[in-house]
């Protein structure tokens, strides 16, 4: 341990390294089972993806090890070159990239496809943490919060352009930072929890129905508490805002969302159902993990697997190989592998002395949640299917290494926390 020390700066929290390295493993085995080659059953054939796969979780481990040896400090002079290049490179695939599944997202290097979006998130990671930590002394204030605002706003933009929806909405998950360093408040969180619920209510009652709904609740409300005139008027304007977001929500839906995008969200709500059309993927992906009912069908023994009745199974819907192969008990301990990551994510964030590094720390939990939340939602139907990675368990180069980067920066901070006054 002592050794460990003097090479790498500080004391490392080996528990986040063991679940990465334990959630890589597991992704490592479930790609295998996904699309085994019987012509290649070895778990490192280079001909395959899981072959490929066991390449970047060794590449994973040697740029993991650099990021400890490397001072802690470096990474907050980098943050603003390290976002500049993501933005170059997030220009270059929109001209040179390759197009796969509607996305041009991809910039061919030889056999190996990068996906600058997936490095955008690091870089903005660091630059809003840099950014942030240079106001941290100061009262949070509008000014602050927008520019911190259009630090994401210009990789989303880009993004969009690809399009890549689900990427571009990772950077959303960021408010959470906002929230943390009180930048947003409580209530607007909820205002905007209650927005969505707002969103999915219009979509299956009248607008107009819903807004009698309203009326109705912040009638009572007013009532209630009649005697502040303060509550009166927090009223009002709680019913205009939200009367005008659910009028808003028809041309949205129509003019905004594209077509595929809106017949996602139809098939999760029950409007449209069509399990060999629109719903297909969404229902072969739940007769997968259902299949496997409590110890599942056995490593390699997956019929839906085996047989590709899910698509992308090996990268979106790879949480369906560990439902169907290992069963309730397979995707219990995926899951509390992933719930105990985030609490420790966040308490390494917490514990933090340096403003950059709390910021950086609550970024990645933050980026890790979303991706964590909506990618086993849609693979079990409560939320659309929108296309991001299972961190460290989905298929890709590009993805391991960007959510490597993520999280061993944030251990060689907490490594290093005991140095900063």
């Amino acid at each position: 341990m002592n050794q460990t020390r003097k090479i790498y700066g500080g004391s490392i929290d080996w528990i986040t390294v063991f679940i990465w390295l334990a959630l890589c493993i597991i992704g490592w085995f479930n790609i295998h089972a996904a699309v085994f080659d019987p012509q290649h059953p070895s778990l490192i054939s280079l001909s395959t993806n899981y072959g490929k796969q066991f390449l970047y979780i060794m590449v994973c481990m040697l740029v993991a090890s650099a990021i400890m040896i490397i001072d802690g400090k470096f990474y907050n002079y980098i943050s603003p070159i390290l976002y500049g290049i993501t933005l170059i490179l997030l220009v270059i695939v929109l001209i040179v990239g390759r197009n796969v599944g509607g996305n041009q997202a991809w910039i061919p290097i030889g056999t190996f496809r990068l996906q600058p979006s997936e490095f955008a998130k690091l870089g903005s990671c660091l630059l809003l943490a840099r950014y942030l930590s240079s106001h941290s002394n100061k009262t949070p204030n509008l000014t602050t919060l927008l520019y911190g605002a259009l630090m994401l706003l210009v990789p989303i933009v880009l993004i969009m352009l690809q399009p890549d929806t689900g990427s571009a909405l990772t950077f959303f998950a960021l408010t959470l930072v906002f929230y943390r360093e009180g930048y947003v408040s409580g209530q607007l969180l909820a205002f905007a929890f209650v927005c969505i619920i707002l969103f999915v209510l219009t979509l299956l009652f009248s607008q107009w129905y819903i807004i009698g709904v309203l009326a109705a609740l912040c009638a009572l409300g007013a009532y209630m508490f009649r005697r502040s005139r303060k509550t009166l008027t927090s009223a009002i304007v709680v019913f205009a805002a939200t009367s005008l977001f659910v009028l808003s929500v028809d041309f949205a839906y129509e003019h905004i969302l594209q077509t595929h995008q809106r017949n996602r969200i139809d098939v999760i709500l029950g409007k449209i159902d069509d399990p060999r059309g629109q719903g297909y993927n969404l229902n072969q992906s739940k007769i997968a993990i259902g299949s496997g009912q409590l110890f599942g069908k056995g490593y390699l023994q997956g019929t839906q697997t085996k047989y590709n009745f899910v698509p992308e199974q090996s990268t979106d819907f790879i949480f369906c190989t560990v439902g169907e192969e290992w069963g309730f008990i397979g995707t219990m301990t995926v899951v509390i592998l992933y719930v105990t990551l985030l609490i420790r994510i966040t308490q390494l964030a917490e514990r933090q002395r340096s403003s950059f590094a709390r910021i950086y720390g609550y970024g990645v939990a933050s980026i890790f949640f979303f991706h964590f939340f909506i990618n086993i939602g849609m693979t079990i139907g409560i939320v659309p299917v929108i296309g991001i990675p299972l961190p460290f368990l989905s298929y890709g180069g590009s993805s391991l290494l960007s959510f490597t980067m993520l999280l061993f920066i944030l251990i060689k901070f907490d490594a290093n926390r005991k140095g900063v006054v």
